[in-house]
């Protein structure tokens, strides 16, 4: 098989975009991207409009591809096991089927199950995938791009095996094949040998294998990403810290955050942590602790047991560290629970025991006062208490006296220090002692949906439902919401309101679902019924807050119900100059956040019309639904932090909601050389005096060609003209031509000028003269 995949993208994405195909063929070009580099939002947001485009075409390659690379995604970036098994098994099968063979794509199948299986349990599946590798390299020449990503594979797996010299041997016959053929190996390539190394204890070597590896893309000209940078980084941090060398370790080492939003450098990260934190270089604190169980947690609930088990050690051992005695039990009962979902738990298993002994073996917490006055002491004392010191004295309390009602708090304080399930089974266990406490049963559904058990979350629905259907409802409810199941969040709320008409709290998430379905009167009906709920209703908080009344006016505002929008205004505190009639006034300058087509987000300048309209200000392209002077209902909730001290130029930013009044404006773009300021303004108040709408869409760094100067440049300017419904393209030509014809170097705008029936050929020469 010689066919070149990039090749293939390529020739495909022409095809696609000549029949019309836009959105699919950008799709095609971009969501590799969007999967190496980790950008997961864009990913979730093209991948299932462009699947279902591919299937309705008839394009089984194209669905190979992209299907391919958001497993790489899955099982890469966001380190998926279990939860990706269905969908590489079905990959792979699909793949191979005769209409899919030849897809250059379809032999990375066996690379995405291969992963697959490692995250599950990596050591325990080396033979299977050792042998698919062995016969899908067997297929697949050294000049292909899938043999370096298989040969990388197959050389994971050795280590997996206990084998880092014989992967070392493998990357090098691979390089040496690649080189042959006459291409080069990528800088993953480094990476493996980085891998290997550092398991043979070299570390010097592997940080020079990052180094030869990151010289041979710049030489070969090829642009390191910040995926790139990351992982480099992160991989010499924890090779440094292996030699001890701390400074330049810390220097190299991601920050918490980076760490927090890129599951697949975590295990490296804190593997680098927990070095330093040894050598006393990084604080080995209750924040780190936290941060590790949420990732063991995601790890557990992703069903990569392998990766878990190895982080929950390290989480462990610092836990063990800084005398967490309880948080260290709970991970060790993680572990022993993991144990039993791996293939081959030989080796870790010990490691896991070893992990139990020390957390045993530290001493259990001295109660401050009898055990009887402990809950009340610790309520007498808030935030005084480190929190991995409460855990401590409530499982001391639970053990010395284990019917002394001490399981929810204890419950709440491991939850809160990131160990759901652990608190989940506190939880069930409290259920069994108290089988009606409705309380008891509300905090166990919270913490098994921070969780994310759904298996847990139907066994309590289940048991709740025969004596309590209403709750049970509530319970699925909420777990629904939690996995953005929209419909069936409103059709559960109103089962719980039909059997309990008095209870706020299904009332607010039945409204939220009704806005998030665009059901705004059943949203605004909801809300203006909690106004009116009696002072009893059995909730914690039975009282309206500030923003149910914004929620109801944002509502209201979609609905265009003026006098509701005024009336739960007064109540915020909230003047009109008017006091009937639409709410449009001119407020302040706000953000508004729209998602594009590509699934990023666009931030639009606009200004505030009411308390919860907009009209956006910029002229927009084909990426947006939205466009120049259209009026736009936002959300309630500002969505950036607020002003500095003192600071006179923030601009609070607000969620999009619904398109309220639409202007109906065309875009088409120009570009060209830029005028000057002067010349430019000049431009847009005369086109805004006519009806128009321009926004220049460049950065500062935007150059074209001087064709006066061979070498030279000019500063540029790539700008979106807004053509009002009522005029015409021929208008549009004709006001530009007038406009601009006395500037030193002419704007182009070929699509328009076509359009208008003029000759395009002087704005093409435009083109071809500016490098446009």
């Amino acid at each position: 098989m010689t066919t070149d995949i990039w090749a293939w993208v390529h020739d495909s994405h022409a095809r696609l975009v000549e029949a019309g195909h836009h959105r699919l063929a950008t799709a095609l070009a971009e969501i590799a991207g969007h999967a190496v580099e980790g950008r997961n939002e864009q990913l979730d947001a093209v991948f299932p409009e462009a699947l279902a485009s591919a299937r309705a075409l008839g394009l089984p390659w194209v669905e190979v591809f992209l299907r391919h690379w958001r497993l790489q995604n899955l099982l890469n970036k966001r380190h998926q096991g279990e939860a990706a098994l269905a969908e590489a098994v079905s990959l792979l099968e699909y793949a191979h089927r005769p209409e899919t063979e030849g897809c250059p794509q379809a032999v990375c199948a066996v690379q995405d199950f291969t992963i697959c299986h490692a995250n599950i349990d990596g050591p325990g599946y080396v033979a299977e995938r050792l042998a698919v590798l062995d016969e899908a390299l067997a297929r697949v020449e050294p000049a292909r791009a899938c043999f370096d990503c298989l040969s990388r594979e197959y050389a994971d797996t050795l280590e997996d095996g206990g084998r880092p010299e014989e992967a070392l041997a493998h990357l090098d016959r691979a390089q040496a094949r690649i080189l042959a053929a006459g291409e080069q190996a990528s800088l993953a390539f480094g990476h493996g040998r980085a891998s290997a190394l550092h398991r043979l204890g070299r570390h010097q070597e592997a940080l020079e294998a990052y180094r030869v590896a990151e010289l041979a893309q710049v030489a070969a000209r090829r642009r390191l990403d910040e995926d790139d940078r990351r992982k480099l980084a992160v991989g010499r941090a924890l090779e440094y810290a292996a030699l001890g060398r701390r400074e330049e370790a810390l220097a190299q080492l991601p920050d918490l955050e980076e760490a927090e939003a890129y599951a697949d450098i975590r295990l490296r990260w804190a593997t680098a942590v927990e070095l330093l934190a040894g050598a006393g270089a990084y604080p080995n604190d209750t924040e780190l602790g936290v941060r590790l169980a949420h990732w063991v947690g995601y790890l557990d609930a992703a069903g990569s047991h392998r990766p878990c088990l190895d982080l929950l050690l390290t989480a462990g051992r610092l836990a063990v560290a800084r005398g967490a005695r309880e948080v260290a039990r709970t991970l060790a009962a993680t572990g022993e629970r993991k144990l039993a979902q791996l293939r081959s738990p030989a080796g870790v298993s010990r490691q896991v025991a070893a992990l139990r002994a020390a957390a045993e073996a530290l001493p259990g917490a001295g109660l401050p006062v009898p055990i009887g006055e402990l809950k009340r002491w610790m309520a007498d004392h808030p935030g005084q208490v480190p929190a991995e010191r409460a855990a401590d004295l409530l499982a001391a309390a639970h053990a010395a006296d284990p019917k002394g009602g001490h399981l929810p708090a204890l419950a709440g304080a491991l939850g809160a220090l990131g160990h759901a399930r652990a608190a989940a089974a506190l939880l069930w266990e409290q259920l069994e002692l108290s089988p009606q406490d409705v309380l008891s049963a509300r905090q166990l559904a919270a913490t098994l949906i921070e969780a994310g058990d759904g298996e847990g979350i139907r066994r309590l629905a289940d048991r709740l439902a025969a004596d309590s259907p209403a709750e049970a409802q509530w319970v699925r409810a909420r777990w629904a919401a939690a996995e953005g199941r929209w419909a069936e969040v409103a059709e559960r709320c109103a089962a719980v309101l039909a059997e309990d008409p008095s209870r706020p709290a299904p009332r607010r998430l039945g409204a939220a679902a009704a806005t998030r379905l665009g059901d705004y009167p059943t949203a605004q009906r909801l809300y203006q019924e909690l106004l009116v709920l009696p002072d009893g209703a059995d909730d914690p908080h039975p009282e309206v807050w500030p923003a149910d009344l914004w929620h109801l006016v944002t509502v209201a505002t979609v609905n265009r119900d003026w006098a509701v929008v005024r009336a739960a205004g007064a109540q915020l505190g909230l003047e009109f100059e008017r006091d009937e009639g639409p709410v449009d006034e001119d407020w302040q300058l706000v953000t508004v956040r729209a998602q594009r087509s590509d699934g990023t987000l666009a931030e639009l300048p606009a200004v505030r019309t009411g308390p919860a309209t907009a009209r956006i200000l910029p002229v927009l392209g084909e990426d947006l639904t939205l466009n120049h002077n259209d009026v736009v209902v936002f959300g309630p909730a500002v969505r950036n932090p607020g002003p500095d001290a003192g600071g006179t130029s923030w601009r609070p930013a607000f969620d999009l909601l619904a398109l309220l009044d639409p202007a109906g404006y065309t875009t088409w773009w120009l570009d060209g050389a830029w005028p000057g300021a002067a010349a430019w303004t000049a431009l847009r108040d005369a086109l805004e005096a006519a009806g128009y709408g321009i926004w220049a869409h460049n950065g500062e760094g935007y150059l074209i060609t001087d064709p006066d100067a061979p070498g030279g440049t000019l500063p540029g300017v790539y700008a979106a003209l807004g053509v009002p419904p009522l005029a015409t393209a021929a208008e549009a030509d004709a006001v530009l031509t007038t406009l601009t014809a006395h500037w030193p170097h002419p704007l182009s705008w070929p699509e328009l000028a076509t359009a208008a029936g003029a000759d395009p050929g002087p704005h093409l020469d435009t083109v071809r003269r500016y490098g446009l």
